[in-house]
């Protein structure tokens, strides 16, 4: 099973809160271009995607819907914000892996590398780029991360 970790794109900082700041068009972009690079390696198969309840994961999700597989389900969550608690949400994730094959998740700094470090310790706490990636295999209760990209890093 594959579980992908994504950080939304770029934001503005022109919002009342936090939860508010809306993407860039930067953020857009870079988003849609590693949308289009992971593409191929899901196939034709996207078993649940879960993205914050942030404004620029919601938005994230949307610019890059349309790139991806068809979603089985889409959830948005308040559990997966900036400051979501890593091992709560690294349970919910093992309990879903149990039925889905791939899941992509969308989410905030710093919760994304705390959550790669829940699943794969080995692999430590690392730092996302706006748009960046993770690709981590769960298999047996144990977690890999195979990759981390960002859309500097991809060609």
């Amino acid at each position: 099973m594959k579980i992908y970790i994504m950080r939304h794109g770029q934001a503005g900082m022109n919002a009342k809160t936090d939860e508010q700041r809306p993407l860039t068009e930067q953020g857009i972009e870079e988003s849609i271009h590693m949308a289009r690079w992971l593409a191929p390696q899901l196939g034709d198969k996207l078993d649940r995607v879960i993205h914050s309840n942030y404004l620029r994961a919601k938005q994230t999700w949307q610019s890059i819907c349309s790139e991806l597989p068809k979603a089985g389900a889409v959830e948005e969550s308040g559990d997966i914000t900036p400051y979501g608690d890593p091992a709560f949400v690294a349970s919910y994730l093992t309990a879903l892996a149990a039925k889905h094959d791939s899941i992509l998740m969308v989410s905030h700094l710093p919760l994304v590398g705390y959550l790669v470090q829940s699943l794969c310790p080995a692999a430590g706490a690392p730092m996302f780029a706006t748009s960046g990636l993770a690709c981590i295999e769960w298999q047996d209760g144990k977690g890999v991360l195979l990759w981390l990209e960002g859309p500097h890093t991809i060609r």
